[in-house]
């Protein structure tokens, strides 16, 4: 069974980039692997451009078989599997991506470069080692 997310990067005009992800999207998994491993804007750009994704890794990787993706990189549909409309989408501001990211957790690298997360439909909180332990 899967856990999706919706992973999200908040632009300087504040609109949002995002990407869907099919599995581990808890905060012990996924919300871990972005608190720890996509902490510059630069990765967070890498990995919203790749489109929607299989699995989030700690590496955004090289193109691979998508049924056998190395350890520890992300495995995405359109670069790794050739699916086409997988492309990230765009929200005109944090409101309107809250509002259409609705799986089970949410993620967001926000404007001062942080990351926020929630569960299902509750409010924004900061995504801290405290929230990844509790999940």
């Amino acid at each position: 069974m899967s856990t999706r997310s919706n992973i999200g990067m908040q632009n300087s005009d504040g609109s949002v980039d995002w990407i869907y992800c099919h599995f581990d999207g808890y905060p012990s998994h996924n919300g871990d692997i972005l608190f720890n491993h996509y902490t510059d804007r630069e990765k967070v750009i890498q990995l919203i451009d790749l489109g929607d994704i299989s699995s989030l890794g700690k590496d955004i990787g090289e193109k691979h078989d998508f049924n056998k993706p190395p350890d520890g990189q992300v495995n995405a549909y359109g670069r790794d599997r050739g699916e086409k409309d997988t492309e990230y989408q765009t929200s005109e501001s944090v409101e309107e991506f809250l509002d259409e990211a609705d799986e089970e957790y949410t993620y967001l690298f926000d404007e001062n470069d942080e990351w926020q997360c929630r569960s299902e439909r509750e409010k924004l909180k900061s995504l801290t080692q405290q929230v990844i332990d509790s999940d």
